[in-house]
């Protein structure tokens, strides 16, 4: 094994123990950390909730989601007996306030036979509208009062709109500290968006360019191949732009965007997000039609199979207005980014399943080349491909071999599979670490979070009471719906797609 700088002695809490989120990612994130000898000498994982399971049965209900779900299959040589042996189970329900001395008996258990104050998270995977409860009995015990030892994280979705994220942000601060508080969003934890900040900040290649003289647009994409895999009931509450838009795209956009920090530490790089938030033009409601664009799908095929449209779908209204496709157009109103359109877009059902941002550059003057050339002349182009694929590439344009100047545009390209990349970890195996160690430089602050319900509420506010005369409006297997395309057209532009290799 390598030799890791590993985190003290922690106790995790995982309330929704018995949960999907836990069964799919966080165990077996939290056991590629003990197998890559990253997890803390003295560690301790409690699964909580109110389905009955001994400790030998919930261990082994643990494996049967690392075995299908991690990225490393099986018991690893043995390891995972040594792993289980940290991992046990408390019965209790979160809504009952006299069950806490569970949580406070394990850690004075722990404190006697480690002789050392643990560090204690308590994560929080279980439906938003359950974690006031949970987060308000965890503040009146005595050890969250520890602001250096003891976090709280927060999934996703946070808040429904901007003035619940705000009464959920007043309810933490009053019994945490902010510090304390690490609200979750796993794209953050994604290696290849990590990148765009070595990417941008370590290369003088880049930098200099990175601004409204020489980009023309910039696209952000996170498509879904599938529909709703059940999740009928959250989605008719969340739909397409509050699900993605609001948390994972706009922090990726303001990645995107941000300046360059003067450290790498974790408010410094939450300042400079802040900032881009607070800059993006905000969309009055009369100018909605023209800046953003909701679709929702109908019945049709995907790769050759047949499936039912939104509304048919269990759990969903039969008249439901939910878009399950949103698009918008940002500008950011700051000097670097002046008339520069941010173009994103997510949908369920379309034609391929990829995240990727696409830096469109302004086009060279190419006046000097003979008029053949300019049949194949493309501007160049960085791509940074998020999911399936974890890849970046950059498109430039180069003479074809023979006698005449003729140009063709190529593809230089850096893979993650190729580099090693198959041994890159997981989102949640990085934030985990990262909770662990007290960084909370890739989690939300709450003026962040706050900023980003900003930014979106116009559109929300005017689609609810604007509904739509033309759903359903687009096929799956397609790439939306057709007003999607012209957002892009009236400013001269089409959506990019790229080429995936592998489901």
């Amino acid at each position: 094994m390598q030799s890791n700088k590993r985190p003290g002695p922690t106790i995790l809490f995982i309330f929704g123990g018995s949960g999907d989120l836990n069964y799919r990612k966080l165990t077996p994130a939290l056991y590629n950390l003990f197998l890559d000898d990253w997890m803390p000498d003295r560690f301790a994982i409690a699964g909580i909730g109110r389905s009955p399971f001994s400790d030998e049965a919930y261990r082994e209900h643990l494996l049967e989601g690392i075995t299908q779900f991690s990225r490393r299959k099986g018991k690893q040589n043995g390891q995972w007996k040594e792993f289980k042996e940290h991992v046990c189970y408390l019965q209790m329900d979160g809504d009952n306030a006299a069950s806490y001395h569970l949580i406070t008996d394990l850690v004075k258990e722990k404190e006697l036979q480690w002789g050392v104050h643990p560090n204690v998270v308590f994560y929080l995977a279980v439906a938003p509208q359950l974690v006031p409860s949970i987060a308000s009995k965890l503040g009146e015990l005595k050890i969250c009062s520890d602001t250096s030892s003891t976090r709280i994280v927060v999934e996703k979705p946070f808040g429904h709109d901007l003035k619940s994220a705000h009464e959920l942000n007043e309810l933490l601060t009053s019994m945490f500290a902010e510090e304390q508080i690490f609200r979750i969003d796993h794209y953050l934890g994604k290696e290849t968006v990590q990148n765009i900040l070595a990417l941008r900040f370590a290369n003088a290649l880049f930098e200099p360019l990175w601004n409204r003289n020489y980009i023309d647009h910039i696209q952000i994409t996170a498509a879904e191949s599938v529909g709703l895999e059940g999740r009928g009931g959250y989605f008719e509450h969340s739909g397409a732009l509050r699900d993605m838009v609001q948390n994972h795209i706009l922090q990726i956009l303001c990645m995107i965007a941000m300046e360059a920090p003067v450290s790498f530490e974790a408010n410094e790089i939450r300042n400079k997000k802040v900032d881009v938030l607070n800059a993006i033009r905000r969309i009055r409601n009369e100018q909605v039609h023209d800046f953003a664009v909701r679709g929702q799908y109908g019945p049709g095929w995907k790769k050759g199979e047949q499936v039912v449209g939104y509304r048919e779908e269990k759990g969903v209204n039969p008249q439901s207005a939910i878009e399950t496709f949103a698009a918008a157009k940002f500008y950011i109103d700051n000097w670097r980014w002046q008339g520069v359109p941010f173009y994103v877009r997510t949908g369920k059902f379309l034609n391929q399943k990829d995240t990727h941002i696409t830096i469109q550059f302004k086009p060279a003057p190419h006046y000097a080349f003979p008029a053949e050339s300019a049949d194949s002349w493309r501007s160049n182009r960085l791509t940074i491909s998020i999911q399936p694929n974890m890849d970046i590439s950059v498109r430039f344009q180069v003479k074809r071999p023979g006698q005449s100047m003729n140009l063709d545009p190529v593809d230089m390209k850096f893979g993650y599979e190729e580099s090693g990349g198959e041994h890159a970890p997981e989102a949640y195996e990085t934030l985990l670490l990262d909770v662990m160690e007290g960084d909370a430089t890739l989690f939300m602050r709450a003026d962040q979070v706050e900023a980003a319900w900003k930014v979106i509420m116009p559109i929300l506010d005017t689609w609810a009471i604007r509904k739509p005369e033309d759903f359903p409006n687009y096929a799956p297997d397609s790439w939306g719906p057709d007003d999607a395309d012209a957002l892009l057209a009236r400013d001269g532009h089409s959506w990019i797609n790229t080429v995936q290799t592998k489901a």
